[in-house]
């Protein structure tokens, strides 16, 4: 039967009108409230919207940033016609709703899973010891490293009188780096784990970030699930793989700050957002990595100045206002550098952080963790250390970062 055109279009309009306008109400009407109060006010005019909100609306939904985008993808493949609609109502649900990657991630597209819920296949006895080890890693990540982090990060950032040391800030810059790293890393890890305990794979959404050697490179390694979403469904419909250089320009832009209301209803986010979009765009117009990582030193400084770009708007994403944001910057920069004194502790969470990150590379490059792996004791060894870890040295219990989203 042929498809009717004009109700495609009135489907896909009322999924994304469903899809958008659920995440506009619960997610963003204070923000849009409080803005068009302030815009108001500077008429002369005091509406007092954000105070008339009800209260339900201001609850958020558990993971609806998540499951609203996976939705729109299955809405949107059917319209482009590069999925079949699927038949049995269950399945899409089971899709939508699947619980180890519902709150948080990663976004699983439909035509990635919806074939394989209508042919279950039980995982083998090599795919749950992967599973296993996916979910130990995962934890170790979040409760051994994050967990342990985020103590000295929430000091840094929720003090009501901050130090004016500048050594100080790019410690806790760096702290909180790895520590929102560590966090949603390790609980996508789990996620995928518990997935192929299921019996279903889902793509990695972490590919070691501050490794990369340009910033292009860094969003093609962090939260891939999320940075391929809107590749696919935002940056490409707004043509700008086809756009010429500076519609090009213009899209990535409206993305980047699309990304970054994503991750929050507050300024601070489309302003971290903002930052990556003029970085990526210095990046594409001076093409600086292409000539720096043709040498080992100029590898080295490329990967150093991405290190410097995302720092500067992880300030911005962690900061709890914007004035505090750019008085944490002023002080990062500044030459002064009040006494602080940095313990043993201090050094220990930092080669905590670091040092998976330095060790990666090293051993991918040596194939070294291949050949030890290769027996199936020697790993067995390892996970226990792994496990006794998360039982003996895990910090402070904190919720997800990203739950927040």
């Amino acid at each position: 039967m042929k498809s009717n055109p004009q109700k495609k279009n009135l489907y896909l309009i009322l999924s994304l009108l469903g899809n958008i306008g659920s995440l506009a109400i619960f997610k963003y009407s204070s923000f849009i409230a409080s803005n068009l109060d302030f815009l108001m006010s500077l008429i002369g005019i005091e509406t007092g919207l954000q105070y008339n909100i009800p209260d339900f609306v201001l609850i958020l939904p558990v993971g609806i940033s998540f499951y609203t985008f996976q939705s729109m993808s299955y809405s949107i493949d059917v319209y482009k016609g590069k999925l079949e609609p699927v038949r049995n109502i269950f399945h899409f649900f089971s899709y939508l709703a699947l619980f180890p990657q519902l709150v948080a991630g990663p976004i699983v597209r439909a035509r990635d899973l919806l074939g394989r819920l209508a042919s279950y296949t039980a995982p083998s006895e090599d795919k749950r010891w992967e599973g296993l080890r996916m979910i130990a890693y995962g934890f170790f990540m979040k409760v051994v490293i994050a967990d342990n982090l985020a103590p000295i990060v929430n000091h840094g950032f929720e003090s009501p009188v901050m130090l004016e040391s500048s050594l100080y800030w790019w410690y806790i810059t760096t702290l909180f780096a790895f520590q929102i790293y560590y966090d949603f890393a390790g609980y996508s890890q789990i996620a995928r784990g518990l997935m192929t305990w299921l019996g279903y794979d889902i793509a990695r959404n972490f590919n070691h970030p501050y490794t990369a050697v340009s910033l292009k490179d860094f969003w093609n390694r962090w939260h891939i699930s999320l940075s391929s979403w809107f590749r696919d469904y935002l940056y490409i419909p707004l043509g700008g793989s086809k756009g010429g250089i500076v519609w090009g320009h213009i899209a990535m832009w409206i993305t980047m700050l699309v990304s970054g209301l994503w991750h929050g209803a507050a300024w601070n986010f489309v302003i971290w957002g903002a930052i990556h979009a003029f970085f990526l765009s210095l990046e594409r117009v001076s093409k600086y990595p292409d000539f720096l990582n043709k040498s080992i030193p100029g590898n080295i400084l490329s990967r150093a100045l991405i290190i410097l770009q995302v720092w500067i708007a992880w300030v911005f994403f962690r900061s709890v206002s914007f004035d505090q944001a750019t008085d944490i910057l002023r002080m990062m920069f500044s030459v002064k550098t009040a006494q602080w004194n940095f313990t043993f502790d201090h050094g220990f969470f930092l080669v905590l952080a670091i040092a998976p990150e330095i060790i990666y590379p090293v051993l991918k490059k040596s194939q070294l963790r291949n050949q030890v792996f290769k027996y199936r004791i020697a790993e067995a060894i390892w996970m226990a250390l792994v496990i006794a870890a998360c039982i003996f040295l895990r910090g402070p219990g904190s919720e997800f970062i990203y739950f927040q989203f």
